[in-house]
């Protein structure tokens, strides 16, 4: 975990992490802008979570869902998610909430 830059936040993506509402994501973005974290890394647990390094210098554990889902599927919600918490911090009328 030592090739991450110092500046920069790492989130764990598993099951068992906290939920966020899509403005909980763009707040989430905002705060990481405010203190000049960069960059932003997203790591995807595996089919046995996270390593203890990576959960130790995680920021965060984001949960996606509740459910399991594959990693294709997890990516793309991801994206989606975080395109949908950019549009949010932009104002855009993309979001509905």
């Amino acid at each position: 975990m030592t090739a991450l830059p110092a500046r920069s936040w790492l989130i764990a993506v598993d099951e068992r992490g906290e939920s966020r509402t899509s403005e909980g994501l763009a707040k989430l973005l905002d705060d990481a802008a405010m203190s000049g974290a960069t960059p932003l890394w997203f790591a995807m647990g595996g089919a046995y979570g996270h390593a203890p390094a990576v959960r130790e210098r995680a920021r965060l554990t984001l949960s996606l869902s509740p459910m399991v889902l594959n990693h294709a599927v997890a990516r793309v919600v991801l994206v989606e998610q975080i395109y949908r918490a950019c549009t949010i911090r932009a104002g855009e009328p993309y979001h509905h909430g």
